[in-house]
């Protein structure tokens, strides 16, 4: 899009009342028309598969995967979120539905990504109902995840795949599931969990990060001395280039931790990760899918990594004041992919958002809808409204 057309569009936002109730419930209302498709769709394929949640669309068709994915707390969290949003009291009973489904992962010990699938899902749901099961199921899921912990390296270890890389590979992406293990020391009293989460976030302060402010997505440790042995990446360009997403996980991460710890150290990184994506975002907010891809502006646009900078960025005001740049940057992003990212109504069977990237390098979801987009543009609509 070019400076004029922005500006226009821009404009035409601000005028209709971007910042006002009356168009964030236009917005609800759309995604609520929306996601119904993607519930319709989702529940039919269930109905006959050890498949649980929708993820992306592959040739067209609604792709699901099993609760040990990645990915599968978030179709379960978005639709908390729109519980939240609607006070629908048939979006509570879709997501209590969604959520009983990916229980036994608090079990997987086999995987780093418990705050992804189960905070995500259980802990939304803990936060709006207050079901002493979604406690336990946090618990529960927050013990295995530190059963990953290594204290000479001081983080959690990632994957266990690829062992002929690295050794003890921790990724930027494990900044968020950090949350689950703050979570816990709140729900228990037991300050083990907030040590460790700590400790991770302050290796990833020390060694994730360049002399240009930029993030490594992957950092290996030697497992027996605790020091760095490589610093790749895996779903960005070059090891020496910014992925988008990376680059967002590390926002919304040390936000978090700011908020769960108050320490100004991880506020410090944040508002430098923020002056970072000021300088380098496109004009319209949405990132490409790696800063340093080479064909930039023919290059592909990550919406996934765009929704994750604003929910993150709109935390970031909420816990800092006098800097209105920040809910400024968060709006810009809102705006572009409301007017530009979201699928047009009635297709892509209901995913909210076009556009994002999962692994370029690999040739893996390249444009397509993702189920995380839209489950922090979501998350950022509520945050944006003062719901945290």
């Amino acid at each position: 899009m070019n400076r004029y057309i922005w500006c226009l569009v821009f404009v035409c936002y601000a005028v209709s009342g971007w910042g006002q109730s009356l168009h964030d419930e236009k917005i609800v209302a759309d995604a609520t028309d929306q996601l119904r498709y993607l519930v319709e769709y989702t529940e039919q394929l269930v109905q006959d598969s050890t498949r649980v949640s929708p993820r992306t669309l592959e040739n067209g068709e609604l792709a699901l995967v099993r609760r040990s994915d990645w990915t599968s707390g978030f179709y379960p969290g978005i639709l908390w979120e729109m519980f939240d949003l609607t006070k629908d009291e048939q979006w509570k009973d879709w997501a209590q539905t969604a959520t009983a489904r990916i229980k036994g992962e608090k079990e997987n010990g086999r995987t780093h990504d418990m705050g992804f699938k189960v905070y995500n899902s259980f802990g939304k749901g803990y936060q709006l109902t207050g079901d002493p099961h979604y406690r336990d199921v946090i618990i529960h899921a927050a013990k295995t995840l530190s059963s990953r912990f290594n204290p000479t390296v001081g983080c959690i270890r990632s994957w266990d795949h690829n062992a002929d890389k690295w050794e003890f590979p921790v990724i930027i992406d494990n900044m968020l599931n950090l949350e689950l293990l703050f979570a816990a020391t709140k729900l228990t009293g037991d300050s083990t969990y907030y040590r460790m989460a700590t400790s991770h976030a302050d290796k990833t302060l020390e060694n994730h990060f360049r002399q240009d402010r930029g993030s490594y997505h992957v950092v290996d440790y030697d497992p027996q001395t605790g020091k760095v042995k490589h610093r790749h990446t895996h779903q960005g360009y070059a090891h020496e280039s910014t992925w988008s997403r990376g680059q967002a996980w590390a926002l919304y991460g040390f936000t978090m931790c700011y908020r769960e710890t108050r320490e100004e150290r991880f506020l410090d990184k944040a508002l430098v990760l923020f002056s970072w994506l000021s300088e380098r975002l496109p004009e319209d907010g949405v990132a490409y899918w790696d800063f340093d891809a080479p064909a930039i502006p023919n290059e592909p646009r990550d919406a996934s990594a765009a929704a994750v900078m604003a929910s993150a960025l709109y935390e970031l005001d909420h816990l800092v004041s006098n800097k209105p740049a920040l809910r400024k940057l968060a709006d810009r992003i809102m705006i572009s992919l409301t007017a530009n990212y979201r699928n047009v109504k009635g297709t892509k069977k209901g995913f909210l958002l076009g556009h994002s990237t999962g692994s370029k390098p690999h040739r893996s979801e390249v444009d397509v809808p993702l189920i995380y987009a839209d489950y922090y543009y979501l998350e950022a609509l509520l945050r944006k409204n003062g719901k945290f």
